[in-house]
């Protein structure tokens, strides 16, 4: 089971994932000259209500991050309770809480299967989805026109086991409206706000099994179709949840990233952490893998392009998915983060500020 299962356990929570970025002050030297040095920006998933209550986690954010994205609040679940209502008290907390901070905020999510309210299974006819969703999308996007740079549009579109002629996932989008809702979605998220980075935002395509390379090669023809048919699109998010005890599939990868550079779309990396939950008991050993694992994936990307930004599902162990659905036999935590649950840096955040620093 991987992580898009946890979604209806995690809505009671709330917490069910361009261009060069502007540095910013830190209140930590250390950090603060550590991001000084980033050419490649770094960010974090967080759970806004955290950023009042929890020093040590707000000044984690602020002394690591340039980029910030919400576990919720952006997802239709926690967005629209009822048909004729937004709620924007999450989204408009973090991007106050990201321009106090010289940050910028990335959008999560505005078509995705999961973390839907139960309203939407009465939308029962194409021409009510697709009134819906372009409503959804001119409003949301409207809302942060010009402040919210980067948007995951679409969000794992791409079946769990892609089989020919069924390789779209199904939900209520492609359910009403096929596969045209892709291309429904992100030309209103480019009318809306022509400025924005549209990202496409998949998981799974990193390992050596056929299902990764299944899911790539459904994922190449999704980008093709939409390019050779002018459908705006800038990047991929790659979200890179990683089985620690998994190889990485570094040659098909590469390949994969290389391809996606020539069709002119920029890659990002969305979600990084790896799941620990197979690892060795020995805090050290387990972390030296985990960063172990990480950098093998960045290596992966980075050896066909640079990424333009590397985002983790979460900076510290404290607050993680993980747990949800890879708790571990031994009853020990788990450690899939940059920080550990007193929020100090790991072997996985010395990782990342090799592939984000700038070449000296």
């Amino acid at each position: 089971m991987r992580r898009r299962d946890f979604v209806v356990g995690a809505l009671g929570a709330g917490l069910a994932s361009s261009g060069a970025l502007d540095p910013f002050a830190r209140s930590d030297p250390t950090a603060k000259a550590a991001v000084a040095r980033r050419s490649i920006p770094y960010g974090s998933a967080v759970r806004a209500d955290l950023l009042a209550t929890e020093s040590d986690y707000r000044a984690a954010i602020v002394d690591y991050c340039q980029l910030v994205v919400g576990e919720g609040g952006l997802k239709w679940f926690d967005l629209r309770p009822s048909q004729d209502q937004f709620v924007f008290d999450q989204p408009d907390r973090l991007i106050a809480f990201a321009d106090q901070n010289g940050m910028k905020m990335r959008g999560h999510t505005l078509a995705w299967y999961g973390a839907m309210p139960e309203w939407t299974q009465t939308i029962g006819s194409a021409a009510a989805a697709e009134r819906e969703l372009v409503h959804h999308i001119t409003t949301v996007v409207g809302r942060y026109q010009g402040r919210i740079p980067s948007w995951d549009v679409i969000n794992e579109a791409i079946a769990d086991h892609p089989e020919s002629g069924a390789t779209i996932r199904g939900s209520i989008w492609q359910e009403r409206l096929g596969k045209h809702y892709i291309e429904l979605a992100l030309r209103t998220a480019a009318d809306v706000d022509p400025s924005a980075q549209l990202v496409i935002n998949d998981y799974n395509i990193e390992n050596p099994t056929e299902q990764c390379r299944d899911r790539r090669q459904a994922l190449l023809d999704l980008l093709r179709d939409l390019r050779d048919r002018d459908v705006p699109l800038h990047a991929i998010g790659i979200q890179g949840h990683l089985p620690g005890d998994m190889d990485i599939d570094k040659d098909g990868l590469s390949k994969f990233v290389e391809t996606v550079k020539e069709m002119q779309l920029d890659v990002l990396v969305t979600e990084l952490d790896v799941i620990d939950n197979k690892l060795p008991a020995l805090e050290y050993d387990r972390d030296q893998l985990v960063a172990a694992r990480a950098r093998e994936f960045l290596e992966a990307i980075s050896d066909a392009a640079k990424p333009g930004a590397i985002l983790t599902w979460g900076i510290t162990d404290r607050y993680t998915w993980v747990p949800m659905w890879f708790k571990r036999d031994d009853g020990k935590p788990n450690r899939p983060l940059p920080l550990d649950a007193g929020c100090r840096p790991k072997a996985l955040m010395k990782v990342i500020e090799e592939f984000t620093r700038a070449a000296e």
